[in-house]
């Protein structure tokens, strides 16, 4: 199940991609909104994760998108350091149960 990473901060989508990567994960990341609609209408992800920079007004606009483009799981997620820890323990979980209920 791909999993699109949204995050104000290139820098750490790079780390949640890279950790997510590491561990067998199809993930791909963007930084701004537009990008993250371009790529949910093609309808390949089955996951998206909304950093913690993501104001509110543009976390519930991608949220009621991401419902229309059969998006089965909107995961909010703050990273705390280490990233990749917090990656493992909190995000991953969370994409392995999305994952197993389609």
């Amino acid at each position: 199940m791909r999993t699109l990473v949204l995050g104000r901060s290139p820098a750490r989508v790079t780390e949640v991609l890279a950790t997510l990567r590491a561990d067998g994960f199809d993930a791909e990341g963007v930084s701004t909104d537009e990008e993250a609609q371009r790529l949910l209408e093609t309808e390949e992800f089955g996951v998206l994760i909304i950093g913690g920079g993501v104001k509110p007004d543009s976390r519930a606009t991608l949220t009621e998108f991401a419902a229309k483009h059969r998006v089965r799981r909107v995961i909010d997620g703050a990273l705390t350091e280490p990233f990749d820890a917090y990656v493992r323990q909190e995000l991953e979980p969370l994409i392995r149960e999305a994952a197993a209920k389609g």
